[in-house]
């Protein structure tokens, strides 16, 4: 809405901000499925979205939504296994659908390459459930930033991921290590930690933690990189760190959701800093308020919130942003 002022990564507005959510139209999904009890087969473009989206998600939030195109297998052989494979050889980017001469090899509209994602779940019990995993992402093309070399985000990634919750606790902890792909350039050892504690008590949920994208060694931003994440879900909604620096970064958070008057409240804060070399990136606090519209049944209103302060202005730059959203669901 308005006359644009703002940079959408095609318009070359560069003295505005990114606001990744550009015009344009594009077949979101097209597919073929077949279920068999438990068990579910999936050919053509389609959404995937693994487990809490940290590392391979939809990216709903932006105007035009990440897909997939390829072959993605579910299956549950025994009660609480689960094993959930994909083989993409085509990714739709939030910034697409087409490409121009503001492009570059960071934001393509489109990425080739055969990638393979796997994800295998076994629960044990409501206290605990593991999730090991392992992406093989081949990016042709694209770069980790708009003057590296192609291909510097082709990656593999193997981690763990265990969780539970035991009355009004829960918790999660996460480990994974990153490394290059033959055809990445650049050699990469990277490796991403979560440690995060929840409390609910009279209806509010408390939750703290600690998460960390460790920083790489040589020339060039070799650092733990997400780049198929659902990244506005995590380290702050300012979103100041989709493209991890290259000393990494560590979020010490905390933060509640509580019920009010109808509605959900939300408060978050986050500390940021590099994993490696020292210093602060800054710090964010996070607002949020979601309600009902009486006026309408099944539409909502979300008033939302981000403002980021810079300690270090070299790396980062002082932020705000306001979001107000409606949404009708039927």
């Amino acid at each position: 809405m308005g006359d644009g002022r703002y940079n959408d990564t095609r318009n070359g507005q560069r003295q505005y901000p990114v606001i990744a959510d550009r015009p344009g139209a594009e077949i979101n999904q097209a597919l073929l499925r077949y279920t068999s009890g438990s068990n579910t087969a999936t050919l053509g473009r389609q959404r995937i979205n693994l487990g809490n989206q940290r590392f391979v998600g939809g990216v709903g939030w932006r105007q035009n939504e990440q897909t997939y195109d390829g072959v993605r297998v579910q299956l549950a052989p025994l009660e609480r296994l689960s094993v959930d494979y994909s083989f993409v050889d085509g990714i739709n980017t939030v910034f697409g659908p087409d490409d121009s001469a503001a492009s570059n090899r960071s934001n393509p509209s489109d990425i080739e390459g055969q990638s393979h994602l796997l994800q295998v779940g076994l629960r044990f019990a409501p206290a605990l459930s593991a999730s090991a995993y392992h992406y093989r992402l081949d990016l042709d093309g694209i770069a980790v930033t708009a003057t590296a070399p192609p291909g510097t985000l082709s990656s593999h990634t193997t981690g763990l991921r265990l969780e539970g919750a035991q009355g009004a606790w829960s918790y999660a902890a996460e480990y994974a290590r990153q490394q290059e792909l033959a055809d990445n350039p650049w050699t990469l050892d990277s490796r991403y930690l979560l440690a995060e504690l929840g409390y609910k008590v009279r209806g509010a949920t408390l939750k703290a933690g600690f998460e960390s994208l460790g920083g790489g060694e040589g020339t060039g931003n070799r650092a733990f990189q997400t780049p198929l994440a659902t990244k506005h879900l995590f380290q702050g909604w300012a979103d100041m760190f989709l493209t991890t620096p290259a000393q990494g970064v560590d979020d010490l958070y905390a933060g509640v959701s509580v019920p009010l008057a109808g509605g959900t409240l939300q408060a978050w804060y986050h500390d940021f800093s590099p994993q490696r070399g020292g210093g602060r990136y800054g710090d964010e606090i996070d607002l949020s308020y979601a309600h009902p519209i009486p006026a309408l049944k099944g539409l909502s209103g979300l008033l939302k919130l981000a403002r980021y302060r810079s300690e270090d202005r070299s790396r980062t730059v002082d932020t705000d942003k306001l979001w107000l959203q409606l949404q009708y669901t039927y």
